[in-house]
């Protein structure tokens, strides 16, 4: 698709991948049900608009084009051509949300589209910035919550990104030739890009997987205050719980190889999750 794409030609694509597929709750029962809906609207949009980036048939200059139109449909500038991103509109028009969120992610989309390697940390960390930590701070900015709790949220979404990375690894470099595993970090422990093709992890590739899961640790740490700084007994209760299960998805790449197969939480872990968040109730 060219950047000449007509108003009324639908531009999204869907992977098949839903709200049920991924590692934490998105506007489960625990979210207050008059802000369910709007929860749905911007976890769609995302997903639409990630599924531009992560497609293996489009172009580069095609996903952006693409992701450009879910912006100007977004601002109101045009109104045809993804449905999601005129839902989100009109969401945020009645939850009077701000859409920098929502273009914060397309800005990460866009990075997608054309940046396969990542040097350090701190690029890593920067792109979580535009990729994971405006839906904490949407969902937050929806219960019309105090900003402190922007921080701690932005470590929690920050934490779960790096672990979706780890969780699809391989996958992603056969898929799309893309890495988010910081090369500095490869290199650090004798391993690079090349191990990520075998059928199971090698020793550096371990030991840098460890090194990351270090910096996870430090920021599952730093979200536990999140739960505390939420007035909304609800969304408290479902802060807990994704933290909860950050921490045991962390515990599982920790002895299970992502090479030999993807880690996934089990329902064990969801139930346990509940249970230790359910304090939060009080």
């Amino acid at each position: 698709m060219s950047s000449t794409m007509n108003d009324s030609e639908n531009i999204e694509i869907w992977s098949g991948k839903g709200r049920s597929d991924e590692n934490f709750p998105v506007g489960s029962f625990l979210i207050r049900p008059d802000l369910r809906q709007h929860v749905h609207a911007f976890y769609d949009f995302a997903r639409n608009a990630d599924d531009i980036a992560d497609s293996d048939t489009l172009a580069a200059q095609d996903k952006i084009a693409r992701l450009d139109r879910m912006e100007q449909i977004l601002l109101g500038h045009v109104d045809g051509g993804a449905p999601s991103a005129v839902a989100l509109r009109t969401s945020l028009a009645q939850s009077r949300v701000t859409p920098r969120h929502a273009l914060d992610l397309l800005v990460a989309f866009r990075q997608d589209a054309t940046k396969h390697r990542y040097a350090t940390w701190e690029e890593l960390h920067e792109y979580c910035r535009y990729s994971a930590m405006p839906v904490g701070r949407h969902v937050l900015d929806l219960h019309a919550e105090n900003p402190a709790s922007h921080t701690p949220s932005d470590h929690l979404c920050a934490a779960l990104q790096v672990l979706n990375h780890l969780q699809d690894c391989a996958s992603d470099l056969r898929a799309l030739d893309r890495c988010y595993l910081p090369s500095n970090m490869l290199e650090r422990h004798g391993s690079g890009i090349d191990d990520l093709r075998k059928n199971h992890e090698s020793v550096g590739l371990r030991a840098a997987f460890s090194e990351l899961l270090d910096h996870c640790d430090h920021l599952i740490a730093s979200a536990r205050q999140l739960p505390a700084l939420v007035a909304d007994r609800r969304l408290r209760v479902e802060c807990g719980v994704i933290n909860a299960l950050c921490h045991r998805l962390a515990m599982r790449l920790r002895r299970e190889d992502p090479i030999a197969g993807r880690v996934k939480l089990h329902r064990s872990d969801v139930v346990l999750a509940l249970l230790g968040a359910s304090r939060h109730f009080l």
